[in-house]
């Protein structure tokens, strides 16, 4: 699993191959680097830069050694898999963006708060997962409804929004807004 501890590991991993990395993430390990959650997570899903050879080969053969140690990290704890949502996000994301962890070799972003949320609100209401992650944000009856307006612009098919409306609904209930 996915801990500041591995992170650290990770850049002094790189470090002593004198490999520098510097990403924007998402997901649960943004999360976990900006302690809204506490939970440990499986991967770092890498929004950009896509990775390169030799960034993918070392986070590979890190966690080869990692599952040496007992820490169950797939081959994949570092991938691409949410490098699409940068052609969606609201315009003027790249200059909302925060520091998560500040390495020697490793450099970590985040989205700032409101895309950050919109990301975990997009994958609850496509995927049905994320629940957990957005009670954690705790966005405010505001945030979702201004959240509201860029989700539903995010799929075509007719029932779409009112999927999305449905589900920020519930997601307000859950966080007892208006009572």
């Amino acid at each position: 699993m996915l801990t500041l501890p591995t992170i650290q590991a990770f850049d002094a991993y790189l470090a002593a191959r004198n490999l520098r990395f510097e990403a924007i993430i998402v997901g649960g390990s943004a999360l976990a680097l900006l302690n809204v959650i506490d939970r440990p997570t499986r991967d770092v899903d890498v929004l950009a830069p896509n990775l390169d050879v030799a960034t993918s080969r070392a986070a590979r053969e890190f966690a080869a050694e990692m599952r040496a140690s007992g820490n169950a990290l797939a081959d994949e704890w570092l991938n691409n898999g949410p490098s699409g949502l940068v052609a969606v996000l609201p315009s003027g994301w790249e200059s909302r963006l925060r520091p998560v962890f500040d390495g020697a070799f490793l450099r970590l972003n985040t989205l700032g708060e409101a895309d950050l949320l919109k990301s975990k609100l997009f994958a609850l209401c496509d995927r049905g997962t994320d629940l957990g992650d957005c009670m954690a944000l705790a966005p405010s009856a505001d945030d979702l409804a201004s959240a509201e307006v860029w989700l539903a612009a995010q799929d075509a098919h007719p029932m779409w929004h009112d999927h999305v409306r449905s589900t920020l609904r519930d997601l307000s209930r859950r966080l007892k807004h208006g009572l």
